[in-house]
């Protein structure tokens, strides 16, 4: 099964290091957080993946084409008519597709675009951004269990701070402790799609997340599964400096793999 990767946003919210590199290309611990994500999935055996690019489409590009560089050791010898050895050749089993879908184009433009490379099978779709434990054979499981286009990982994103409980008047009844039980349900990505999606995207204006997404639901054919352990998007430089402190005190619940 092919994974589609969303990489293609500006990632202005973390414009400290997307004004040089794509957010996804954007390192924690030394590799872009797109190596992570993919890393991942190949940890569960999918190793096929279209990666949806836009802005600054060439660094990542580069970077894969410069793959043995990054993560081996490398003699040139100038000696030898510029001869070029790569040491402990390290590299992974997969087939990885780079498409320039354009540097404006929505989220569901791009997938829109890539339609060619998935062919009439079903595949997983992410965001370039984000890491979780999720049990991608579990999910895998529920949405061939369900039968419908689509299904995507919800994500409790619970309540930073202290709640008041109000009256209408203003008045403040009880103030207390966040609880499990406080925050939004969102979409985390880390979704599993067939192939009749594609009959709900239009064009490079297509939002995802918006008209098909909703139009999904209104036909009764998204479904939800339920993630109660770790996700975090990197969205700031501060969700950067998160993840590789988890990282670095080996604790990083994404990071199941064994070099």
């Amino acid at each position: 099964m092919k994974v589609v990767i969303l990489a293609g946003g500006f990632g202005t919210r973390i414009s400290e290091e997307s004004q040089f590199k794509p957010k996804p290309m954007v390192e924690i611990s030394s590799k872009p957080i797109l190596w992570h994500i993919m890393k991942y999935y190949s940890a569960f055996g999918f190793n096929e993946f279209i990666i949806c690019c836009g802005y600054k489409q060439y660094v990542i590009k580069e970077w894969f084409a410069d793959y043995y560089l990054h993560n081996s050791d490398v003699t040139f010898d100038f000696t030898q008519d510029n001869k070029m050895i790569v040491h402990k050749n390290h590299t992974e089993p997969w087939k990885v597709t780079l498409v320039d879908t354009g540097l404006n184009t929505m989220t569901g433009g791009r997938i829109k675009r890539i339609r060619k490379y998935v062919g009439d099978e079903p595949f997983m779709l992410t965001y370039g951004d984000g890491v979780c434990d999720v049990d991608l054979n579990a999910l895998l499981k529920f949405h061939k269990a369900t039968g419908k286009i689509a299904t995507m990982t919800a994500i409790n994103v619970g309540q930073q701070f202290g709640c008041l409980d109000m009256a209408p008047d203003g008045s403040v009844l009880r103030f207390r402790e966040k609880s499990e039980t406080d925050g939004s349900i969102i979409n985390g990505g880390y979704m599993v799609l067939e192939p009749k999606v594609f009959d709900y995207l239009q064009d490079d204006t297509t939002v995802f997340e918006k008209a098909p997404i909703e139009n999904l639901a209104k036909d009764g054919e998204l479904n939800a599964y339920l993630h109660t352990g770790f996700w975090k998007c990197m969205d700031t430089k501060r969700d950067k400096e998160l993840l590789e402190s988890l990282i670095d005190s080996g604790k990083a619940p994404w990071m199941i793999w064994e070099d």
